[in-house]
């Protein structure tokens, strides 16, 4: 083959590059600045009444972002019949974490959900023996996706904001937590946002709550972050969403972290 026909194959291929490249821009675009309809706004404000007490300001970023979510994101539903009313259920609590931020689910491609609470089988470390344990859980976020949920547990958290509990939001923030490469309780922080700041804040709220834990004393934030640095910062995210004006009272400057993270002061919405 000669050169010049190498030349027209390569240009025709950058080309087509380019135009699908630019195609998926203004699809996102588009999908960023698309509304909701009324009737799923009826949805959500029964489903996830949280977002009923968002600024006005950022419900427009909300809409058109869970809109962009349920575009990239296949939902696979086993053993129950897959709805919209919960896909855009999940979509809402995945994407209140991202309202007020540039950050956006890149790696995340599938939902898989349960009726309840899957028995999964582990492999536990015991020195050098190694034990297989059965657990149930409600959730399950992997590097890069896929995010298992269990419906009933999905459902409660979102129609209860108040509880403390809600394994959507647990679960992406994980998803955050993973953008980095390594889920390790340390996100991808806020432009500006110093390393130093966020690790003394959440190191110093991480150890009292172990300690709290450990002695059976009462913690707001769930007893499960205290398993390590990763499930606390998933469980701190539920609480500053859940129960903002007790974590900044009690946590002041864990709550002043999050808040910087996610750009958003829940504890001053109504």
């Amino acid at each position: 083959m000669t050169l010049v026909p190498i030349l027209l194959i390569a240009l025709l291929i950058a080309s087509i590059l380019v135009f699908r490249s630019v195609a998926r821009r203004q699809r996102r675009k588009r999908l960023l600045a698309t509304p909701l309809t009324q009737e799923q706004r009826e949805v959500l404000d029964n489903l996830v009444p949280i977002v009923r007490r968002l600024p006005e300001s950022l419900r427009p970023a909300l809409e058109g972002k869970i809109n962009l979510f349920l575009d990239q994101v296949t939902f696979h539903a086993n053993g129950l019949e897959l709805k919209d009313e919960m896909r855009l259920s999940i979509a809402a609590q995945a994407c209140l974490l991202i309202v007020n931020s540039p950050v956006w689910y890149e790696t995340i491609r599938t939902v898989l959900i349960y009726p309840s609470s899957v028995l999964t089988g582990r492999k536990v470390h015991d020195g050098f023996v190694v034990h297989e344990q059965d657990s149930h859980l409600a959730g399950e976020s992997w590097n890069r996706g896929p995010v298992v949920l269990a419906w009933d547990h999905a459902l409660q958290g979102g129609i209860d904001a108040e509880d403390g509990y809600n394994v959507v939001i647990h679960e992406f923030a994980h998803q955050l937590d993973s953008l980095t490469g390594h889920t390790d309780g340390i996100p991808i922080l806020r432009k500006g946002q110093r390393y130093s700041g966020w690790e003394k804040a959440m190191l110093d709220a991480y150890h009292g709550h172990v300690e709290r834990v450990e002695s059976g004393h009462h913690s707001l934030i769930a007893p499960y972050g205290a398993t390590n640095h990763q499930e606390f910062f998933a469980e701190a995210t539920v609480t500053f969403f859940e129960k903002p004006r007790a974590l900044k009272r009690e946590e002041p400057a864990l709550y002043a972290q999050l808040a910087e993270l996610f750009a958003l002061d829940p504890a001053g919405w109504n």
